[in-house]
């Protein structure tokens, strides 16, 4: 029993944790404010069912890191059937929102600058209803650098740590970075590709699927540099491509794949800063996990 100048004699004194000092101080929970715009989800690619599940699990993500987000998921090509579209789901926005100053903030599920796709998004904002605005892709970002040696490593193709002593028989000794878009892709692609160099130690090329013979020459760039076993890593977060491109690219530069990055944590996290961004929240810097 507690006596009334504190605990009993010889029990423990309950004490509030710390916080932790520096850079590994744990941020504060953000929580949306009242009335903030729903966040879109614009997701790029043929509507399917895998896509769908994907894009709910990086909703859930930025969920987890922005309570009281008001999240949609929206296909760039959608149909309004099965499959909810841009255009449909902004009128829905527009109408449960009616005379608001910015009633939905449209992130693209992208990697990079795919240009083909931000001109229908582009196009579906504009023919709306709903006051939108319109952010940037997810990249380049040292977050997408993490996720990209996270595949790399669960395929066996890189360390997991380079700080740890030991090896992977079948680490790769030069990266071929896959992206689509074209050559702007490829070149917004290749800022993440030198934060993947740091992180790996290797040399990392980008390269984009779309362009004719892209990917071979630089698979044939980095074995007459030096490297021998190549590999290649997407710069994609999924629905962009069909898979069978990937397992194409890869025949085609000679070496194995690792996964795209999916609903990689930092994903959900880098559409949570797109978003605040956009909304004028103040979002903790976020940076990849040193290795």
């Amino acid at each position: 029993m507690s006596n009334a100048t504190g605990p009993a004699p010889g029990l423990p004194v309950r004490m509030p944790r710390p916080r932790q000092p520096g850079r590994h101080r744990r941020p504060e929970a953000l929580t949306a404010p009242e009335g903030a715009p729903v966040l879109v989800l614009a997701v790029p690619g043929s509507p399917t069912s895998a896509a769908l599940s994907l894009a709910e699990e990086v909703v859930s993500i930025a969920r987890s890191e922005l309570s009281g987000l008001d999240p949609r998921v929206a296909f760039v090509d959608g149909d309004d059937e099965e499959f909810a579209s841009l255009r449909g789901v902004l009128d829905q926005v527009a109408a449960d929102r009616p005379g608001e100053e910015t009633s939905a903030v449209v992130v693209p599920l992208l990697a990079g600058p795919e240009a083909a796709v931000l001109r229908r998004i582009r196009q579906a904002v504009g023919d709306s209803k709903a006051q939108v605005e319109l952010t940037d892709v997810l990249g380049p970002h040292p977050l997408l650098a993490e996720a990209l040696h996270v595949r790399l490593s669960e395929a066996g193709l890189a360390r997991a740590d380079r700080a740890r002593l030991f090896t992977v028989a079948t680490a790769a000794d030069g990266i071929i970075l896959a992206t689509v878009g074209g050559e702007e892709a490829a070149q917004a692609a290749g800022v993440t590709g030198l934060l993947l160099a740091a992180r790996l130690a290797v040399p990392v090329l980008a390269a984009a699927l779309d362009e004719d013979g892209a990917i071979a020459q630089a698979a044939e760039q980095l074995r007459s540099s030096g490297s021998s076993t190549l590999a290649l890593a997407p710069c994609l977060i999924g629905p962009e491509v069909a898979p069978q491109l990937l397992h194409e690219a890869a025949a085609e530069a000679g070496c194995s794949g690792a996964d795209a990055l999916g609903p990689y944590p930092a994903v959900g996290k880098l559409v949570v800063t797109r978003y605040a961004s956009a909304v004028g929240l103040a979002v903790p810097q976020q940076s990849a996990q040193p290795q």
